[in-house]
């Protein structure tokens, strides 16, 4: 699947603006020119050699900031949708196979986490374990696991009326071996669109706790921390939010631009992708009978 995303244009873009920002996070803190908690008299300055982004309200380098914040914003989106995923994908599947009882609780747990209240219900749990990033992100990985839910729910549904797995359920194999050997595979690429699809969510989500103060106590520098600080002078810098909103708004256009394109590979249009390439490439399909006597 991977090489048939990187057969796409969109594909070869999502994948190379995810890569850079994963290298910003994991070396972004270590290439900061200056420290990004550093004060000093030289309060919002415009750009120059030694502040290139200019510096804030107490002196310090944006630039900096911007590369130190990195990780904290990269690595709380990640454990999101790492969350979303462990939490969801799993009762999805075994709702199908474990009988009415294990399937009605899931979906009334499912349908519970759809009604509450994201920002509330996150703002009471930080506040009874502890303002921190990693509380912050369990939560609302928690909250965002209904997606995984429905999604390999519904896969699953469609693999089980299937003969073959009928057939194997029937000569005894395993619910286990059943789903490693057969439903996996099937599942496995709308939930990678969904997963995709939910980093984006996950940066989006970890900006707007960071931008309210929530998560990362100052002056730890993150993204949507920056914009909040930020937007207190715009009128002394009003192009002072354009880099980490730039930043942010890249990030989800990728990871939407990812989704995409595994959707575009996947199934039905993954297999007409294949042949299409080996139509291009003078290869024709196995199915196409071969004439049997010569060109007249």
């Amino acid at each position: 699947m991977f090489r048939r995303v990187l057969s796409l244009p969109t594909g070869r873009i999502a994948v190379a603006i995810l890569t850079l920002i994963a290298l910003l996070a994991v070396f972004g803190p270590l290439l900061a020119p200056q420290n990004p908690l550093g004060t000093s008299t030289h309060t919002l300055a415009a750009g120059s050699g030694s502040h290139w982004l200019g510096t804030d309200y107490l002196g310090r380098d944006v630039f900096s900031r911007l590369l130190a914040g990195s990780r904290v914003s990269v690595l709380g989106s990640l454990e999101v949708a790492v969350t979303a995923l462990v939490v969801g994908v799993v009762p999805g599947i075994l709702s199908v196979y474990l009988g009415r009882v294990f399937e009605w609780v899931t979906l009334r747990v499912v349908d519970t986490l759809v009604a509450l209240p994201f920002l509330l219900f996150a703002v009471a749990v930080i506040a009874l374990l502890g303002n921190g990033i990693t509380q912050a992100m369990l939560v609302t990985g928690v909250l965002v696991s209904p997606l995984f839910y429905r999604v390999s729910r519904a896969a699953t549904l469609t693999v089980a009326r299937s003969q073959y797995v009928e057939a194997a359920l029937i000569s005894g194999a395993s619910v286990g071996w059943v789903v490693r050997r057969h439903v996996w595979t099937k599942v496995l690429p709308p939930i990678a669109v969904a997963l995709a699809q939910t980093v984006g969510v996950g940066f989006v989500i970890v900006s707007s706790l960071t931008f309210l103060g929530i998560g990362v106590q100052p002056p730890e520098p993150t993204w949507g921390g920056l914009l909040a600080s930020d937007l207190g002078y715009l009128s002394y810098q009003p192009w002072a939010p354009v880099a980490p909103a730039l930043l942010i708004m890249v990030t989800v256009w990728a990871g939407n631009l990812l989704a995409d394109a595994i959707r575009d590979v996947s199934g039905e249009a993954g297999r007409a992708l294949v042949d299409n390439r080996k139509v291009r490439a003078g290869r024709p399909d196995r199915t196409t009978p071969t004439p049997v006597g010569g060109a007249s």
